[in-house]
């Protein structure tokens, strides 16, 4: 199904069922969020793709081109929960992740924010054997989950999905609350296999968690030093 949607380019990765705090100053910005609580943008619905490191979109809403280039060719829709209006125009907002979507084309000129043509992307028809692969791997990846945070959230509440998460969902709310790498994150969202995701987040956590032990800190990834800042 192929839709339009608002975007906002960000130097992070939203997953499906992950919430996203947001903190908007800039104008363009600024008039999505009135169009989203007026319903000027219907659904409270939009979509956030990450930005490739190195790059950033322009003041002006140009953009550079999709996945090679600028922003990432996979994203996902975002449904804005909360707003609040602060007294010089800024916007505190809550919105959380819907539907993971390729992204097709940008248009820059019919509004102040870009307008990204979207294709809204499934999951793969389950294999035959997943009805028992998936919860061997589902326990796998909570497992992973156990460790990383007990390792990087020492001393600190933290909390697992609870024990009615269907594994098809598993694996984006348990890399929601950790801090991975954006290229990990892109990877978790882009798959469209269950399995895949549960094996990929199972392998990410277990690779953290022994960098915790070995240096006592959570890891930034090179490639984000050469990234400048999203403006939002």
């Amino acid at each position: 199904m192929v839709e339009t949607l608002p975007l906002f380019p960000l130097g992070t990765v939203l997953l499906p069922g992950a919430s996203l705090p947001l903190h908007i100053f800039e104008p363009r910005y600024r008039q999505l969020v009135v169009d989203l609580v007026t319903g000027a943008v219907p659904d409270r619905t939009f979509g956030v793709v990450a930005i490739r490191p190195g790059h950033d979109v322009a003041p002006s809403g140009a953009v550079a081109a999709i996945d090679g280039v600028g922003l990432h060719g996979v994203g996902c829709s975002a449904v804005l929960q909360e707003a609040k209006r602060l007294p010089d125009g800024r916007f505190d907002v809550l919105t959380s992740g819907a539907r993971r979507f390729r992204l097709l084309s940008v248009d820059t000129t019919s509004a102040q924010y870009l307008i990204g043509t979207v294709e809204y992307m499934p999951d793969a028809e389950p294999a035959e054997d997943s009805d028992e692969l998936l919860p061997f791997l589902a326990a796998e990846a909570r497992a992973a989950h156990r460790h990383y945070c007990a390792t990087a959230w020492r001393g600190q509440q933290w909390t697992e999905p609870g024990s009615d998460v269907d594994p098809q969902t598993l694996s984006h709310l348990l890399a929601a609350d950790c801090l991975l790498a954006l290229e990990d994150r892109q990877s978790l969202l882009e798959s469209t296999c269950p399995a895949r995701r549960l094996r990929l987040i199972r392998q990410v956590l277990r690779r953290e968690a022994g960098f915790l032990r070995e240096l006592r800190a959570v890891p930034v990834p090179f490639s984000q030093f050469a990234a400048e800042p999203s403006r939002n």
